[in-house]
């Protein structure tokens, strides 16, 4: 069963791949995320089916996106769930490796929506938090959208970004 942590992580993916380039650059992405592996899950036993999780992804684009002309490479995705019902809260941080060697991390947050505790759809948004090499002072923010695909997630967003000068 793909829990909605998974759903977190991927969140997270699809919010780095939407990482851009210089003033303002608008960027378009797509990706392929894992199931979580480790992924936990405590239920807190109340009556509304509440329960808190922890989560981490590895990601690959599909459609990469491209940060100052360097090529998103491969992703991991940490986050942290809290589902009640039918919905599920999710943030968390997703790093992405790029071909350089430059890394860039996103804090996301997002809900997903579920269908008897099954994850049928996510959405929400991501920022820049820090960035390696020429990623160092990076800015920018967008959105990312993600559906079930097998045992993991597909996943697209898209979002702005500045480079520091």
């Amino acid at each position: 069963m793909r829990k909605p942590t998974c759903l977190l992580a991927l969140v997270g993916a699809s919010c780095l791949w939407s990482a851009g380039a210089a003033a303002q650059t608008k960027v378009a992405w797509s990706d392929s995320c894992s199931k979580a592996d480790p992924d936990y899950t405590v239920q807190v036993g109340d009556p509304g089916s509440h329960s808190f999780g922890l989560g981490q992804l590895k990601c690959h684009a599909t459609k990469p996106a491209e940060i100052g002309g360097d090529k998103g490479k491969e992703a991991v995705v940490t986050s942290a769930t809290e589902s009640s019902g039918d919905k599920s809260h999710q943030h968390g941080i997703y790093v992405l490796s790029l071909e350089s060697g430059d890394k860039v991390s996103l804090p996301f947050q997002g809900t997903t929506t579920l269908k008897e505790g099954k994850p049928t759809g996510a959405k929400g948004t991501w920022s820049f938090a820090a960035g390696t090499g020429k990623l160092q002072g990076i800015k920018g923010k967008g959105t990312w959208h993600c559906s079930p695909s097998g045992d993991g997630w597909s996943c697209s967003g898209e979002g702005e970004y500045e480079l520091a000068k």
